[in-house]
């Protein structure tokens, strides 16, 4: 909190709140920010009365005159009214990642009808910001090229390792190998000791990668060409390479919910935290 003007004033009442985002990663921009607020029940015989509740960005600050403010969001409700009231301050958010001077904060405002004014607030506002984070450097646009022919696609692919020719036609795995495949695993945020600043989810599943890519590697197992000639110069050497690796060959997001550094509430999608398939590599 800022500033926070007189309840006395005849003007509305206002404060102003400032949120860091500094710390957020290059490259990643605002999909959607909302500020969040409690507001508790008025008093009984002013619960009919109306509030106007407006949320204002902060554009410019001015020692001789008022602030230059630009209205965000804006909610009419009964004094009576109790919970948390949302406010959608996208722009502003995106004004502050782009440049950080332009960070001057919110200004909350409330204009009562019957000039009774009144805040007594036991929650702490904060500020929700979902980023979505860019998939590869921005780049320059180019002028269109004519179209050229498609050429048919060309395959570098090896062979399956059970058609190759040679010495290695009747090499099968060893009865009773568990191949590399995906298991099971949990992350518990409370195991770690994390529930302190993650907020949700408790925890998730994130499974992991575990089994042989031993020679010969069957479709199922997702192996590289790597992999593969790995696999055969290891039959051949065994005490020079070791064998092709059983790990993760696609990966998924998960969201998380967590206070920063700063105490702000963050919700990001963070990414490969989730093993959705495995592979010889």
């Amino acid at each position: 909190v800022e500033q926070d003007r007189d309840i006395s004033s005849p003007k509305p009442y206002w404060k102003e709140f400032r949120f860091d985002l500094t710390q957020v990663p290059a490259g990643e921009s605002v999909t959607a920010a909302e500020f969040r607020i409690y507001k508790a029940r008025g008093v009984t015989r002013h619960a009919n009365s109306t509030l106007r509740v407006s949320i204002y960005e902060v554009a410019a600050e001015h020692s001789n005159r008022e602030s230059d403010l630009f209205l965000l969001d804006t909610q009419d409700l009964r004094a009576g009214t109790e919970g948390w009231l949302v406010f959608d301050v996208t722009a502003a958010s995106n004004h502050w990642l782009v440049d950080r001077k332009y960070n001057l904060g919110l200004r909350l405002c409330v204009e009562a009808d019957d000039g009774k004014r009144s805040c007594r607030n036991r929650s702490q506002p904060f500020m929700v910001t979902f980023f979505r984070a860019s998939a590869g450097p921005v780049r320059a646009t180019r002028a269109a090229k004519a179209p050229r022919r498609r050429q048919p696609k060309k395959t570098n692919d090896l062979p399956h390792p059970n058609k190759l020719p040679g010495i290695f036609d009747d090499v099968h795995a060893a009865d009773g190998r568990q191949v590399c495949r995906r298991h099971e695993l949990y992350v518990s945020f409370q195991d770690l000791g994390w529930l302190d600043w993650v907020i949700a989810p408790q925890g998730y599943s994130a499974y992991y990668c575990e089994g042989e890519c031993a020679f010969p590697l069957d479709s199922c197992m997702n192996a590289t060409n790597h992999a593969i000639l790995q696999s055969l110069v290891h039959l051949m050497k065994p005490e020079a390479v070791p064998k092709a690796c059983c790990a993760p060959t696609k990966l998924s997001a998960t969201s998380v919910l967590y206070y920063d550094s700063n105490n702000n509430v963050i919700l990001k999608k963070h990414r490969n935290m989730v093993v959705k398939s495995c592979g010889c590599h």
